[in-house]
């Protein structure tokens, strides 16, 4: 019985972070899906080589007793994956404040972790075209 009741403790965990996605600029053919091993995660814009296009803003939440960052970049990379993106771009991940968690102990409710990034399409061609052309400029 104990492997069963840690294997739903691990399900519960894993789905304590949802994440939706806001489309920027839907179009009427949709991209096709990206496994979420293939989605890069990158904390600026700096950071991304070649052309892109954003694709769709992400909101990640979850229970912060429940959750963790790396959970809520996972969550984040799937729904990315999910709307064609290959790259994310994060923006925050937010804690709750000291009050809020004191005010939950006291209440008895939870506080809630939140997450926010930019999932993107950075065209394969590209990066490839910014290596070359950082390379004749020199």
């Amino acid at each position: 019985m104990r492997p069963f009741a840690s294997l739903l403790l691990v399900l519960a965990a894993a789905a304590c972070v949802s994440t939706n996605a806001t489309m920027l600029n839907p179009t009427p053919q949709a991209r096709a899906k990206v496994p979420p091993a293939q989605v890069r995660i990158y904390r600026t814009l700096d950071q991304v080589t070649g052309r892109y296009e954003e694709i769709a803003l992400l909101n990640a939440t979850g229970e912060s007793n429940w959750t963790n960052e790396q959970g809520m970049l996972e969550s984040m990379r799937n729904k990315a994956g999910d709307v064609g993106a290959n790259a994310i771009v994060l923006d925050a991940i937010a804690e709750a404040g000291a009050g809020a968690k004191v005010a939950a102990a006291v209440f008895g409710t939870g506080t809630q972790r939140k997450g926010r990034a930019i999932a993107i399409f950075v065209f394969p061609d590209s990066a490839r075209a910014s290596g070359t052309d950082s390379l004749l400029r020199r």
